[in-house]
This record gives C-alpha cells, structure tokens and sequence, in this order.
C-alpha cells in the first residue's frame, strides 16, 4: 500500500528541513500544494530539497517545475482541470464524486479519492464523505484497486479499514502535520515517530 504525505497549504520555515528528513526515512511520493500563488516560494523550496529527491515529488500548481526540477509528475485537483498543452508524463486526479470516479481512472495514472472521511486539507471547506456502505459498494464495482488512493482525514487508526476497502494507497495531510507544532517543537522527532508508524501501518 502507498504512503503519500502532502504538504501544509502553507509555507513555514522549518519545512525543508523535515521533508528532507522524511525522504531520509524512505518517503517516496511527497504531494506539494500550496495556495500560496507565487511560484518563488516553491521554487526556493524545491532548492532547498537535495536533488536526488526530487524525483518523488509531484506538484499541485505550476507544472513547469516538473521538468525543470526533473519532478515525478504533476496533480490536477479539479475534475474539470486539464494539463498543460504538449505536456508528457505522470498526470494525477482528485475525484470528490463517485460518479465520476471511472472516468478519471481512465484519464489518469492514479486518482486520489477526497473526503474519505473529511477535508483532505485546511484550505478545504467540509464537503460530502464517504460512508462505509458507498465506499464498499465502489469496491464491489472495481472501482478501487493499487490505482485509487484514500484521502481526507486520513489517520493511522483508519488505515486498516482502508485496506479492507481495496484502496491503493492512503494521502496523510492535515492530520500528520498536527504532528508538528510550530511554535512548540524544537525538533522534529515527534513526526518521524508517527511517520514510521504510518509506513508500518501501510506495509
């Protein structure tokens, strides 16, 4: 089963410094979106990320990068987004509607199912979950699969109920960076023990 851990929505200084201890601890698809619209500060943080990590990282906005910094692929969060004309490589969906979960499937190389269990991101407003009945009935209809990851409110006491699902692979947000106070914490120990708990979890 995946492990995908997807950053804050926003900036903080420390940020560098812990993904890059998370790609030391065997972190291989890291999701970078921000609502921050500059693309500076996500350039600045890709440099600041030794290289030979970039090749696990996926981003959510200016796609560019992806080429330029030798990225994995790009994330398109929107079900009406499209790529950039002429682009070629890894492309990901979030779907937040069922219905329109096959369609994506086909148009993509893995699509993140939001809302599992709530909103995937702080910059989320509320939206639809998934109940046990709607999520075992995609399963049914082979809607799932290695291809479709489980996201929104994700934390590492639902990862057994997610497997049962049939689910790929599991997106980490919100929660996992609750793990981490900014004001508080001197290093960073507390989140690379619930890291390692979650590739445990996820094995």
């Amino acid at each position: 089963m995946k492990l995908v851990v997807m950053t804050k929505s926003t900036y903080f200084v420390e940020e560098d410094k812990i993904l890059t201890a998370l790609f030391e601890e065997g972190l291989d698809n890291l999701h970078i979106s921000k609502t921050e619209k500059s693309a500076l500060y996500l350039e600045r943080l890709l440099s600041l990320i030794p290289n030979t990590y970039h090749r696990y990282i996926t981003v959510h906005q200016h796609y560019y990068l992806k080429a330029e910094k030798s990225l994995a692929g790009i994330h398109l969060d929107t079900e009406n987004a499209v790529p950039p004309i002429g682009y070629k490589g890894q492309i990901g969906r979030t779907c937040r509607n069922s219905m329109l979960l096959k369609e994506m499937r086909k148009s993509s190389d893995y699509v993140f199912l939001g809302n599992v269990y709530g909103s995937e991101h702080d910059n989320f407003d509320e939206e639809h979950t998934f109940s046990d009945f709607e999520l075992n009935e995609l399963n049914d209809q082979g809607l799932l699969g290695k291809r479709v990851y489980a996201m929104g409110g994700i934390t590492l006491e639902r990862i057994s109920d997610i497997k049962q699902y049939g689910f790929g692979g599991v997106v980490v947000g919100e929660e996992f960076w609750n793990q981490f106070d900014l004001h508080a914490d001197t290093d960073f120990k507390g989140i690379i023990k619930y890291f390692r708990k979650l590739q445990q979890a996820t094995e």
